[in-house]
């Protein structure tokens, strides 16, 4: 059984940081590809990154692309976000996914899904 478990959510001050963990297991994670997504209330769940096991990275919005960094570390089956220089509008549910042979920004594309970590940051 594959269980996917997100962590490292919080409260922050405007320009503090944060850095997601997710956690896989049940999957073969270093052959796996892995994926960010956020959903803010009222919103549809937004591509953040995606981390192909191979190492490609792929960021969504250009506002996350120069404050956030994925990355892996297939050891402890985990990967991470480093999100830098938070604002409010970054304020969402952040969900981490697991695809075996795709490599998306769709989420429809994912086979596993974490239950989200909230990331709330006030102005």
């Amino acid at each position: 059984q594959v269980h996917v478990v997100e962590s490292g959510g919080g409260l922050v001050r405007a320009g503090g940081s944060l850095r997601l963990s997710c956690a896989a297991s049940g999957v073969a994670f270093s052959t796996h590809n892995m994926g960010w997504f956020r959903q803010a209330p009222g919103k549809e769940r937004e591509f953040v990154a995606a981390l192909r096991w191979s190492g490609d990275i792929t960021y969504g919005a250009d506002s996350v692309k120069s404050r956030f960094t994925i990355s892996r570390d297939n050891v402890k089956n985990t990967v991470y976000l480093q999100m830098n220089s938070l604002k409010p509008e970054d304020t969402a549910v952040y969900y981490c996914a697991v695809v075996w042979n795709r490599y998306s920004d769709s989420t429809t594309e994912y086979d596993y899904w974490g239950q989200g970590t909230q990331v709330t940051v006030s102005s």
